[in-house]
């Protein structure tokens, strides 16, 4: 059998989505699709043994019950740019391959990310690594994101005469910002791509990672359109319940108090909170369990 060709995913190749302010996401290349990953679930059958309602249920069931190897048969192939901070995030997922760009061989562009006025936030009281919904007053943002750029300048200008001294190209970028935008290729499996989604889509993930996800579930999404969709109603779309959260809930549903007190009775008043909010929301219609 010849390469899966997905047509929405061959509209998206070496297009490149546009993210913050200098940088993109562009889908170089893909693997299979939702019919690979079908092929490889169902490995002693022939394509078109199925229907496209029981391909879905399949698809599904594989999901929802985490049989994951299928989904690691297709795979995508990234080129972005980001800002290095995003990058050494982005890393932290190492179940990829990837090919950077490098200081020691190249000169750095002259290209740092600057936030937007309207994204300068307090730092928040009770989350430490996070920003707080309230913005800083804009005439005082503004002053620190023209400071940003100058300080940008500066250190460019530095990098440039350094160079220009005929100091090693691997010392002088040292003194460069993590503001720097830096370029990668990135190949990854889907399973391992919907595990970086869940993460990096959370509304408590950084906004600067969290926009570079979007674009990458985009791509996903144009490669595996049922993948995507049952990703979206077990995992991405799911909420998760410790075993005290569980108890707590079947409290609840009695009629009595929760145990829980402090943080976990505020994270356990969250989760619940989010399933209130999804109550209007009609359901997808329930994918049937597939046949061998």
């Amino acid at each position: 059998m010849g390469r899966i060709i997905v047509e929405a995913a061959e509209a998206l190749l070496d297009q490149e989505i546009p993210v913050l302010d200098k940088g993109f996401v562009r889908l170089v290349d893909y693997l299979g699709g939702d019919q690979r990953i079908v092929q490889a679930a169902r490995v002693s059958y022939g394509a078109g043994t199925k229907s496209y309602r029981q391909d879905r249920g399949l698809i599904h069931y594989l999901l929802k019950n985490e049989h994951t190897s299928p989904f690691e048969q297709v795979v995508l192939t990234f080129h972005a740019k980001m800002p290095i901070f995003v990058a050494r995030q982005w890393v932290r997922h190492r179940t990829a391959r990837l090919n950077e760009i490098s200081g020691r061989y190249s000169i750095m562009k002259d290209e740092f990310y600057v936030p937007e006025v309207d994204s300068m936030r307090h730092q928040s009281l009770d989350n430490k690594q996070a920003r707080a919904d309230e913005a800083l007053d804009r005439t005082q943002a503004q002053a620190i994101v023209d400071e940003m750029q100058a300080d940008q300048k500066q250190l460019y200008g530095h990098y440039e005469a350094m160079i220009e001294k005929g100091l090693a190209r691997e010392i002088a970028r040292a003194n460069l910002p993590l503001s720097l935008y830096t370029e990668w290729y990135w190949q990854i499996d889907l399973h391992n791509l919907l595990r970086f989604l869940r993460l990096r889509l959370d509304s408590h993930a950084q906004y600067e990672i969290r926009v570079y996800a979007e674009a990458m579930a985009r791509c996903a999404q144009a490669v595996a359109p049922l993948a995507y969709e049952a990703f979206e109603e077990h995992q991405l779309g799911s909420i998760q319940f410790s075993r005290a959260e569980c108890e707590a809930l079947a409290a609840v549903l009695r009629g009595e108090s929760p145990s829980l007190e402090g943080k976990p009775l505020a994270t356990f008043e969250a989760k619940l909170a989010r399933v209130q909010a999804t109550q209007s929301i009609e359901p997808p219609e329930e994918p049937s369990m597939p046949t061998s």
